[in-house]
């Protein structure tokens, strides 16, 4: 599991707003920057921006595809997806993405 940290550094955005706003829908870098601020070229969005918006769960290491498949497959709730993937099972932060992929029908 990720914890707070500085991830833009040129505009000061955070991990966790980040998090936010993927739960909030966004999914690619144009739709983070819009919501966050995030600028794209600092050392940070260099070096972490990518794996953040491709990763749903960092305690279990399960990417945002995993997640997409397994929605897919017929996995229709938090629970389900937490079966097939393991995502959510461990400290649950990731459940609201988990419930946003799913409601959006990915």
């Amino acid at each position: 599991m990720a914890g707070n940290r500085m991830i833009c550094t040129t505009n000061q955005v955070e991990y966790l707003t980040i998090r936010r706003a993927m739960v909030a829908g966004a999914r690619t870098f144009e739709e983070t920057q819009a919501a966050t601020g995030v600028c794209g070229v600092c050392e940070g969005c260099k070096s972490e921006l990518d794996g953040i918006l491709l990763s749903v769960c960092g305690c279990m290491k399960v990417s945002l595809q995993a997640v997409v498949d397994a929605v897919k497959s017929g996995a229709d709730t938090v629970e389900k997806v937490g079966e097939l993937t393991g995502a959510g099972t461990d400290c649950g932060r990731c459940k609201g993405l988990i419930a946003n992929i799913i409601e959006l029908g990915y």
